[in-house]
């Protein structure tokens, strides 16, 4: 694992071994304080991403863009979530074409041609901002464009059916219209809660789930972050017992918000 400064504030999962506490039963209602200190914590995080982005190329590893994005987070004065979080060996995730995602860099070198996904979280001053964006690599082939493109439009989606007095499920039922069956879902990890706790309560599939009836209410906090494949959409995990792959070898693309609900619908507190 990579140093943090010692006066840097750390979760309070890195004190006991990376083992978070229990989430709430149910979602925590923000003030506009700390929705405002989530926001700066957004604003960190998307700034990293960005520095991030503009040295994905050929010939660079994951293991070096881990690099970038950790001296980043410190340089703000945050601290990279995953790193420590129940393990986690590294500052940042990435997902390198079959990859869906939690894929640990390392000494992978990228090619023309792959694509990959980089996701961010930070702590800062008490709270976690997380978001995620899926990339080319020079030119990429037509498919994985039209997979990037999908991505993207599901997140929108399901970015646009967020208002209060909803159910959760019209999110996942947003995607499933807008992706209209042409691409696989993954179902197996869904969007959640963000705040003091880095996974809250808070569930968010991104396919049509009846049983996901909680009540979006003004203050509420989470990400939505589908993740899409040009095949079945269905994972498994490889024996570091993180990443998280495709069964039948196609590409998976994933986009990620942090999304606030408002009195009025919601706001989206990360950027690209």
């Amino acid at each position: 694992m990579r140093p943090v400064p010692v006066t840097t504030p750390r979760p309070p999962y890195v004190a006991t071994g990376g083992e978070p506490k229990s989430p709430p039963r149910r979602p925590v209602l923000h003030d506009d304080a700390t929705i405002a200190r989530i926001q700066r914590a957004c604003d960190v995080a998307s700034t990293v991403l960005a520095a991030i982005e503009r040295a994905v190329c050929e010939g660079v590893t994951t293991e070096e863009l881990d690099a970038i994005g950790h001296d980043a987070i410190i340089g703000h004065g945050a601290y990279p979530s995953p790193l420590g979080y129940l393990g986690y060996p590294r500052s940042i995730c990435t997902a390198v074409n079959e990859v869906i995602c939690h894929g640990i860099p390392g000494p992978l070198r990228l090619n023309e041609g792959d694509i990959i996904g980089i996701d961010v979280s930070v702590y800062l001053d008490g709270v976690h901002g997380d978001l995620c964006k899926t990339l080319g690599v020079g030119e990429i082939d037509d498919d994985s464009v039209r997979l990037l493109d999908a991505a993207r439009r599901a997140l929108a989606a399901g970015i646009a059916a967020v208002a209060p007095g909803r159910s959760v499920n019209v999110i996942g039922r947003a995607i499933e219209a807008e992706l209209a069956g042409r691409f696989g879902i993954v179902r197996e990890f869904v969007g959640h809660e963000v705040g003091s706790d880095f996974h809250g309560a808070l569930a968010v599939p991104h396919h049509y789930e009846p049983r996901a009836e909680t009540r979006l209410e003004a203050g509420m906090v989470f990400t939505i972050e589908p993740m899409i494949a040009l095949g079945s959409g269905r994972a498994r995990l490889l024996a570091d017992g993180w990443t998280a792959v495709t069964r039948d070898g196609s590409r998976s693309a994933q986009f990620e918000h942090t999304i606030g609900v408002t009195a009025e619908g919601c706001e989206t507190l990360t950027s690209w």
